[in-house]
């Protein structure tokens, strides 16, 4: 007996509301709030959009200060002090994990906010990376009031852990406009 393909984590734009999203999950619709530049098929590196499109979930990244170890069968990592995320379209390391400090432009993952206590990495211009395309586009925790983040896909801490115990290898965010 084959195994079941995973459903995939369906985002659609908040009627009226541009930069929200309503989150179909296997059991329930909750709320996040999208990027800046509201959702876009053809994004660019600081445009602050949500890509349009399949993002299949790569990993699990986590603060082990923070939280305990989240249960996953996805590939998990904790993050410290020197984990950045390279951010510079010139550079052979973007859209990837880097170590801090860094020679180029890098996203701290250790943030003094908790927006990055618990990520999922999505899969966005990362196999294969296009220069400018746009980089570190995850799910992460959201800020008060949801606002709008700079291209990810943000939950609160309850959303995100009903997200987490829907996610298996395979699993994709669809985001649709």
């Amino acid at each position: 007996m084959r195994a079941k393909r995973p459903l995939p984590i369906v985002v659609r734009r908040a009627p009226g509301r541009p930069k929200e999203a309503r989150v179909q999950l296997a059991h329930g619709v909750r709320r996040a709030a999208l990027g800046r530049g509201g959702l876009k098929v053809l994004k660019r590196e600081g445009d602050g959009a949500t890509p349009i499109g399949s993002l299949p979930v790569r990993g699990v990244l986590y603060r082990a200060d923070r939280l305990a170890r989240p249960r996953t069968a996805l590939p998990l990592r904790a993050i410290g002090p020197r984990d950045g995320w390279c951010d510079d379209p010139a550079d052979r390391n973007y859209n990837r994990l880097v170590r801090l400090p860094y020679g180029r432009s890098a996203e701290t993952m250790m943030r003094g906010d908790a927006l990055y206590d618990l990520v999922l990495v999505l899969g966005y211009n990362d196999r294969t990376r296009v220069r400018g395309r746009g980089s570190a586009i995850f799910a992460h925790l959201a800020r008060p009031g949801y606002t709008p983040t700079d291209g990810c896909i943000a939950f609160s801490r309850e959303d995100m852990a009903a997200v987490l115990a829907q996610v298996r290898k395979g699993s994709a965010f669809l985001v649709i406009p």
